[in-house]
């Protein structure tokens, strides 16, 4: 059975081989114009709207274990670009806020994040293509499409 004959397959192995592609050259270059690792990148983009989120809400936006998540922001508050703040309305979970500092790295290692999605990706692919792409995955992404027939987890 060929993935071809399979269309939902094939877009599949093109969509892990294009991030498994993608994913650690945008590390490296990030890493080399910003000394920012891609992951430190992602939480302080996630934090810069709401400048703070819970530790599972963090975990979940960035695709990260609870034990990985925790392990980044402890390195991360060591370089001062994020601090836990306790929750006052429950106990067992806590916020992480960006800093000053965090921001500011943030907002000095966008131009580079960009560059390199552009380089990457964007160019290969025409406005029509980039835009079918984003609503097709999109698609994928609707909650009432992950939901289970239930309505809660499939």
């Amino acid at each position: 059975m060929s993935s071809r004959s399979h269309p939902a397959v094939h877009a599949w192995a093109a969509l892990l081989q294009v991030h498994a592609l993608l994913v650690p050259e945008l590390d490296a270059e990030l890493r080399r114009t910003t000394g920012l690792p891609l992951s430190w990148y992602d939480v302080l983009l996630e934090l810069d709207a709401p400048h703070r989120l819970r530790m599972s809400d963090l975990g979940e936006r960035v695709v990260l274990s609870r034990t990985r998540v925790s392990r980044l922001v402890t390195e991360m508050e060591a370089q001062g670009l994020v601090r836990r703040e306790a929750n006052p309305d429950d106990g067992r979970s806590a916020f992480v806020a960006i800093t000053d500092e965090g921001r500011r790295r943030f907002r000095e290692s966008a131009p580079h994040y960009l560059a390199g999605i552009e380089r990457r990706f964007g160019e290969k692919l025409d406005a029509r293509e980039l835009e079918t792409v984003a609503t097709a995955l999109q698609k994928v992404l609707d909650p009432a499409d992950i939901a289970g027939p239930d309505g809660g987890a499939p």
